[in-house]
């Protein structure tokens, strides 16, 4: 009599988007973006309590939202190579470590007498943009990984989706409690996050590549030693730029933008990158479902870049009056801008296994660092230009540079990601 043979069982599709890889990611972008985001929340009443005022919270918060942006910039790179040299989970443990202890130290910092509060404001903001860096590239690159490549598109955007829910809470952590706390209860959360990640298993792909010896892993300079190399990965920075001129612009310095206005209320940029983050989750968990829709990542990031031009250009100049028209506005930005997520995957999906999260963690993160350039060409041209021109001048060169990026990179919807960079 034959035995019957046993066939293992296909996952549904259910089963593969609520698998412990894709949780935990969601999870651990959503403390990154309650991290990430706490300082333009804080920014104001911080510094306040710092004893500033005025101009001064304007000059010293930007001083201090680049030093986060530099820590971003280079911590993308570093966990970057980690990634792929020593794995993607790897990557997950040691950023979130760095950047739980630094958002703790940032609780504190009322209480500095040793050195300025602002110095050590803008270190520990360093510090935190470091390990903040590798969050999102390993987690979409594991994520990218383990799911069937028809899956991808949703699998990313249900992480980013709701993940970006932390700059929602991290808003009512302030209204509820105070800045101080919302760093407390922001590297509490980082510390906690640990304890899930043990059960998370390391991607296939990665490990396959760990095996063949004489590949070269997580070299950075390879970007730059091939032309279409370089293209590619410049393009991928290129796609990204015009979702943090509307965070690191538009959004964090609405105040200001709400005055040149003439809205009497005064804005709060807490409530306005809340807004902002709400419309991009939902932006998020929409681009997987359009991009798998029109078989296509390249359609799906130009219908939600055109938008965000289109609302951009309203924000600016169409006579906004009241904080409940400029907070609605900012919530449909954050839906144009909601490709992000789709942004990161592309990153991912442009390069083989052996710089795959390289590409995934710096991408992102060169985006995160050009605000430094965004945020002081911004203040330079204020004082010639007025805070509304300003303002366009940075978005029409992160405009420029994103649909040219977007509409000449290579498709990669349905690409298979099994493959090597030579």
């Amino acid at each position: 009599m034959a035995v019957p043979t046993l066939t293992p069982k296909t996952k549904s599709t259910a089963q593969h988007l609520i698998s412990l890889p894709v949780i935990v990611a969601a999870l651990g972008y959503f403390v990154d973006i309650y991290d990430l985001l706490l300082f333009g929340i804080v920014r104001v009443p911080s510094l306040q309590d710092l004893g500033l005022s005025g101009e001064q919270i304007s000059d010293v918060g930007t001083r201090i939202l680049n030093w986060q942006m530099g820590g971003l910039l280079i911590g993308g790179i570093i966990w970057g190579v980690l990634g792929d040299k020593k794995g993607r989970l790897s990557v997950l443990f040691g950023s979130i470590i760095t950047y739980s202890l630094a958002n703790i130290a940032c609780g504190f910092i009322a209480d500095v007498t040793f050195m300025d509060p602002t110095d050590y404001y803008a270190y520990m903001r360093f510090i935190a943009g470091i390990g903040l860096a590798g969050e999102l590239g390993a987690g979409i690159t594991l994520v990218s990984e383990v799911l069937p490549k028809e899956l991808r598109a949703i699998g990313t955007s249900l992480v980013a989706g709701v993940g970006l829910f932390g700059a929602v809470v991290a808003y009512f952590t302030v209204e509820l409690f105070d800045w101080k706390m919302a760093f407390f209860v922001g590297g509490l959360m980082g510390i906690g996050l640990l304890l899930l990640r043990v059960g998370v298993i390391e991607s296939g792909m990665f490990k396959n590549v760990t095996e063949q010896r004489h590949v070269e892993r997580g070299n950075f300079l390879a970007f730059f030693t091939s032309t279409d190399r370089l293209s590619r990965y410049l393009k991928c920075i290129g796609i990204g730029l015009p979702t943090w001129f509307v965070i690191g612009i538009l959004a964090t310095f609405s105040n200001e933008f709400g005055k040149a206005f003439g809205i009497e209320e005064p804005i709060k940029p807490g409530l306005t990158i809340m807004w902002t983050y709400v419309g991009l989750a939902f932006g998020d968990l929409s681009s997987g479902v359009i991009s798998h829709a029109l078989h296509s990542r390249k359609k799906a990031v130009s219908l939600l870049m055109g938008l965000t031009l289109a609302v951009s250009l309203f924000y600016l100049y169409g006579g906004l009056k009241s904080a409940a028209t400029l907070y609605g506005t900012a919530l449909v930005l954050g839906f144009g801008i909601g490709y992000w997520a789709m942004f990161v995957t592309i990153g991912a999906e442009q390069f083989g296994t052996n710089l795959r999260a390289t590409a995934a963690t710096t991408v992102p993160n060169m985006v995160r660092g050009l605000v430094i350039p965004m945020t002081l060409t911004y203040q330079a041209f204020k004082p010639s230009m007025d805070i509304i021109n300003a303002g366009a001048l940075v978005g029409l060169m992160a405009f420029v540079l994103g649909f040219y990026s977007i509409l000449t990179i290579p498709e990669t919807h349905g690409k298979d990601l099994n493959y090597l960079e030579e």
